[in-house]
């Protein structure tokens, strides 16, 4: 089990970036897949970008595809998503999610996921 949190949330105009953090307890950070998930206002959580344990895979969400970048940093216990371009839309509570699983999986899947952040709220204005 970890522990996350994230930072780096914020306001930012429609067009802007924000890069999230997540930082992990990193106790064998290296067994397991890390996910950001979003819960935009009156909808369900999502997945957003999720990465492998290693960083050698990553999935991404349709709308967020070639904007978002996931990334991370075993050495530092930190998982990232830099958000480029950023629309109205993308408005909402970003959480940082882990489940320790090396193989493969679905882990934009919010149920695949086992702990979880408290969440970071992004808010991107028109």
């Amino acid at each position: 089990q970890l522990q996350l949190v994230e930072s780096g949330g914020g306001l930012v105009q429609s067009g802007g970036s924000l890069r999230l953090s997540c930082t992990t307890t990193g106790l064998y950070m290296g067994l397991y897949t890390l996910g950001w998930f979003r819960q935009a206002p009156g909808k369900e959580r999502d997945g957003v970008a999720c990465i492998n344990n290693d960083g050698g895979i990553s999935d991404y969400s349709d709308s967020v595809r070639g904007r978002f970048t996931i990334s991370r940093d075993n050495a530092k216990s930190r998982m990232y998503l830099q958000m480029d371009s950023l629309k109205p839309e993308d408005t909402g509570v970003y959480t940082c999610a882990a489940v320790r699983v090396v193989g493969l999986i679905r882990c934009l899947e919010p149920r695949n996921m086992a702990d979880w952040g408290q969440g970071a709220q992004v808010m991107v204005s028109s």
